[in-house]
């Protein structure tokens, strides 16, 4: 399914190391010739400290050609290097082992206070902040992340805010934890990161613009593995306005990630109405099968189109690096969304009939039914008789007509005044992501 495969798109709002993990998935589900996906590899590791993991992508692209010299000599160069930034930051690394220092760093809240008892106490120079960041920089391109992750949390704690170097240290910081799957700490680090950006400090409209666009990007890693972050996905993307307005502006193929999100959060089935809204807009640029299923389901009423689309959303999922462990998910609250709309229009319904727009046997379909009326999900009867499910009627007080409309009002509000807080509160300042550049 080459046809819908994102990575290319993603891929330039990436930082080169986060798209190894999306290039290996590639090449397990052998979508791409393999000698391609290795030369690819092969790109993306010659600007990095990685060179063994090169000579190993050389020796299966090239199996029977020598390791060039050129990678050899750059293996001595780094080696050297590393040898060199150890000894640079030895005396900063035992300041840090000293057990005081680390109680102070862990109880301190001011890095200002926190810089000057190290520099009264230990001697702690403002020239090896520096040192420090460019020591977890060489250990991140050497593919040693817990390593950057440490010395670069050392540097966020020490480092003004108006540092040059502050922001790309936390661009480096939530890489390396999402490389090392460390997900709690990696939605932190995404937080403070976006606390930033949304202060709007960098000068101008269109660095704001970027640094969300990668900012969304990244988020995927840690939204589609953190047990809160289907409901995070959709607070930010759909109802937080500048980021909505980046994926209209810059990546709308983001659409496939918001509308997968809303269609397997059982608790936000609220947000429908609004994500659909935003799909029709930005049909004319963007569509595959996933936002097209919404389409077919709530817009055209068309549920052989829907049938249709959701076998396509199957191959779409089961090859999408971020949605894979989202499929049977999918699936069964798709499944849901054409009956419970179907169920809307018709009073009486076929259970062969309704088979047949699930994607089911007669048999699957009635022992689904029989489990939603078990849970309680569903008023309804069925005649096994004459293979129909009847109806119950439910009538929606005004009452919650009224709560169901004014539900998501107190978080808009909250979020239209952190808003105007922000741009009156901003300062210029410049400022781009080139981490790992």
């Amino acid at each position: 399914m080459a046809e819908f495969d994102l990575t290319t798109r993603m891929g330039q709002y990436l930082d080169r190391h986060l798209v190894f993990p999306l290039l290996e998935f590639l090449s397990v589900k052998e979508i791409y010739d393999e000698k391609e996906l290795l030369r690819g590899k092969l790109d993306l590791l010659s600007n990095t400290n990685m060179v063994d993991f090169a000579m190993d992508v050389y020796k299966g692209l090239y199996p029977d050609g020598d390791v060039p010299s050129a990678l050899k000599d750059k293996r001595g160069e780094v080696v050297g290097q590393l040898k060199q930034l150890q000894a640079d930051t030895e005396p900063i690394v035992k300041v840090f082992e000293d057990p005081e220092v680390t109680r102070q760093i862990q109880s301190s809240r001011d890095g200002r206070q926190l810089f000057e008892y190290l520099s009264k106490n230990h001697g702690f120079m403002s020239s090896w902040l520096d040192t420090l960041y460019q020591f977890a920089k060489f250990q991140y391109e050497c593919g040693n992340y817990s390593g950057a992750a440490e010395y670069l949390d050392f540097y966020r704690v020490l480092a003004p805010g108006n540092d040059k170097n502050y922001l790309p240290a936390l661009w480096g910081k939530l890489a390396s934890e999402i490389l090392m799957q460390n997900w709690d700490n990696a939605l932190e680090d995404l937080n403070r990161l976006k606390d930033i950006i949304d202060s709007n400090t960098f000068g101008s409209t269109l660095q704001s613009l970027q640094q969300r666009t990668w900012l969304i990007h990244w988020s995927l890693f840690v939204f589609f593995n953190h047990p809160k972050g289907r409901d995070l996905i959709i607070d930010m993307f759909l109802y937080q306005s500048q980021y909505l307005n980046a994926i209209q502006t810059m990546c709308p193929h983001i659409l496939r990630y918001l509308t997968t999100a809303v269609i397997t959060n059982k608790r936000r089935r609220t947000v429908l109405k609004d994500l659909v809204k935003v799909i029709q807009q930005e049909s004319y640029t963007y569509r595959d099968p996933i936002t097209e299923f919404l389409e077919c389901l709530y817009v055209n009423f068309d549920f052989d189109g829907a049938q249709e689309k959701l076998r396509k959303c199957e191959s779409v999922l089961i090859n999408d690096f971020f949605l894979v462990a989202c499929l049977d998910d999918f699936i069964e609250n798709a499944r849901l969304f054409i009956f419970e709309t179907f169920c809307r229009i018709h009073q009486c319904i076929s259970i062969k009939m309704l088979a047949e727009k699930l994607n089911m046997t007669p048999e699957e379909a009635e022992r689904w039914i029989v489990n939603l009326i078990r849970n309680a999900r569903l008023d309804a009867k069925i005649d096994s008789k004459l293979g129909h499910v009847v109806m119950g009627t439910q009538a929606v007080s005004p009452y919650q007509q009224v709560i169901e409309k004014t539900k998501s009002l107190s978080f808009r509000s909250q979020l239209l005044a952190m808003n105007i807080e922000k741009k009156l509160g901003a300062k210029a300042q410049e400022g781009m992501p080139q981490w790992g550049e």
